[in-house]
C-alpha cells in the first residue's frame, strides 16, 4: 500500500495544477492500481493537502503577512465550491468518480481550452493584487465547474479566469492560491466524515502520499510559473482529449477492465 501511496502521491503533485485534472488522473491510476474503493477516494481528496502546502511554501511571504485583501479574495472565491460541493458532493462522487465518465470529461475539458485559446482574449487585470472582490468571485464560480471529476480545478479557474479578464499569469496564480482553502476544506471534511474507513495503521499511507504529493506539486508550480509566461495551454488540450480517447477506447473494446 505504501507503493500505491508513493504512485499516487507523484500522479496527484504533477496534475494538480496543471489544466489536466489531478482527480481524474487519481481516478485512472487507482483503477489501474486496485486501488478504487471507498477508501481510495477519501485518500485521493486527503493527499491533495501535500500540494496546497506546496502552494503555501512557494508563495509563503503572501500568505504569512497581513495581506487582508488577498484572503478577503479567497473567501469569496472559496463561498460557491463550497456551498455545492456540501449539497451535491457525495452524490457526484457515487454516481461520477469512475473511468469512463472522467474519461469524457477529459475530452470535454480539452475541446473547451482549444476553443478558448482560438480565441483573443483581453486582459483587464495582470496581477492577482488587482483583483476585486467580485473578480474573485468570478473565478469562484468557474471552480464549480471542476466538481465534475476531469474537468480540473485548475483548468476550470485558470480557463474561466481568462474569460473573466484575469492575464494568463494572474489566472495561473490565483489558481494556486485558491487551491489552499479549496484542499484544504475537501481533504479536512472528506477525511473527517469518512474517518471509520481508516485505522492507525493508515497514517503510513498518507504521510507517504502527502509528503510526495508536496515535493512534486513544488516543482510543478515553480516550472509553470515559467511556462505561462511564454507559453498557452493548447498542448494540455490535446493532451486532455488523447487521454480521454485512450481511455474510452480500451473500455469499449475490452483491453483493460476499468474498476470503480
Amino acid at each position: 500500500m505504501l507503493l500505491h501511496a508513493l504512485i499516487l502521491g507523484i500522479v496527484e503533485g504533477v496534475t494538480e495544477f496543471l489544466p489536466i485534472s489531478s482527480t481524474g488522473h487519481l481516478i485512472v491510476a487507482g483503477s489501474l492500481l486496485g486501488f478504487s474503493d471507498a477508501r481510495a477516494g477519501v485518500f485521493y481528496v486527503a493527499i491533495q493537502t501535500g500540494a496546497m502546502l506546496a502552494v503555501v511554501w512557494e508563495y509563503r511571504s503572501r500568505f504569512f503577512r497581513a495581506d487582508v485583501k488577498l484572503w478577503t479574495n479567497l473567501a469569496v472565491a472559496f463561498v460557491p465550491v463550497a456551498v455545492l460541493g456540501l449539497a451535491f458532493g457525495s452524490f457526484i462522487k457515487q454516481i461520477l468518480f469512475k473511468p469512463v465518465p472522467v474519461a469524457l470529461a477529459f475530452i470535454a475539458g480539452g475541446v473547451i481550452i482549444l476553443f478558448v485559446e482560438k480565441g483573443s482574449l483581453k486582459s483587464r487585470i495582470e496581477t492577482t493584487r488587482s483583483m476585486t472582490w467580485l473578480d474573485a468571485l468570478k473565478v469562484g464560480v468557474a471552480q464549480c465547474v471542476a466538481l465534475i471529476p476531469g474537468t480540473s480545478r485548475a483548468g476550470a479557474t485558470i480557463i474561466g479566469g481568462m474569460l473573466f479578464g484575469l492575464s494568463r499569469p494572474a489566472a495561473t496564480e490565483f489558481s494556486f492560491f485558491l487551491a489552499v482553502p479549496t484542499l484544504c476544506a475537501a481533504g479536512t471534511w472528506d477525511l473527517w466524515h469518512n474517518r471509520a474507513l481508516f485505522s492507525a495503521d493508515d497514517i503510513g499511507m498518507f504521510a507517504v502520499g502527502i509528503a510526495v504529493s508536496f515535493a512534486s506539486a513544488f516543482v510543478v508550480i515553480r516550472w509553470l510559473i515559467r511556462y505561462v509566461a511564454t507559453h498557452d495551454f493548447r498542448p494540455f488540450a490535446w493532451y486532455r482529449i488523447v487521454f480521454g480517447a485512450v481511455v474510452l477506447l480500451t473500455a469499449h473494446f475490452g483491453w483493460v477492465t476499468w474498476k470503480g
